[in-house]
């Protein structure tokens, strides 16, 4: 993952019977996926290094939320699955196996698995400014899917405020087709049982904690200010 160096247990080369046919569903592009090759029986969830320092998103994102986000929240949900996984052994090898599983989860499991992974791919969707647009294959997915960056923009919004409470915005691509929609709590499109599927390309946090310090009620402020941090290279990437 760039800027920073991958975690140990990351293997794009995901050799497990199970992940080969899911990668085949999902794609390779989905690098925060992981397999500790080495203690694999005894897998358990990380967090990245952030990608960045925590005042470097200023001013679309301030440094005190961030490091909240980042030290406490991104933290607590590492600390809870991984309780999760001890205490009602769970013998699931990786990231692809739980949101395949995503059903038979306890409500712990489920919540702070995917508060783990969502965090990680979204401190991935940004980066420092200033603001940049999507190029080359990517650019011609989101005309072809939305008729342009502004539309896709508009789309994107409106899932992400019309999401009820906390939750997540995504765009996502099925099917060599581009898609937006959103998930609640910490939810995320590869759950085997949510209503919005898809591999992630980009994704947006609406819990109240990515933002109220700065912007308090006012979601569409934080919204509108964030375009000018994502990180189109990366969405680019996963789309590989």
């Amino acid at each position: 993952m760039e800027p920073i160096k991958r975690r140990k247990f990351i293997d794009l080369s995901i050799k497990a019977a199970g992940a080969v046919t899911f990668a085949s569903l999902v794609g390779s592009s989905l690098d925060v996926f992981a397999v500790d090759k080495e203690n694999a029986a005894a897998f358990a969830f990380s967090q990245i290094p952030l990608p960045y320092a925590y005042n470097a998103l200023e001013p679309a994102i301030d440094a005190m939320t961030m490091e909240i986000h980042y030290t406490k929240h991104h933290a607590t949900y590492v600390k809870n699955v991984n309780d999760a996984i001890k205490a009602e052994n769970l013998t699931y090898k990786n990231e692809l196996e739980f949101f395949s599983n995503a059903s038979k989860l306890s409500a712990k499991a489920r919540n702070n698995a995917g508060g783990v992974w969502n965090h990680n791919f979204f401190w991935e969707c940004m980066h420092p400014g200033p603001a940049t647009k999507p190029t080359g294959k990517l650019k011609a997915a989101i005309d072809k899917s939305f008729g342009s960056l502004a539309n896709l923009k508009d789309e994107f919004g409106k899932a992400a405020l019309g999401q009820f409470g906390s939750g997540w915005a995504w765009l996502t691509v099925e099917d060599g087709k581009l898609k937006i929609g959103s998930t609640p709590n910490q939810d995320n499109p590869l759950m085997d049982n949510v209503l919005f599927r898809g591999t992630p390309l980009l994704a947006l946090d609406v819990w109240e904690h990515a933002y109220y310090l700065k912007y308090q009620n006012k979601r569409a402020d934080y919204i509108n200010a964030w375009w000018d941090i994502v990180n189109w290279e990366k969405v680019a990437q996963r789309m590989l």
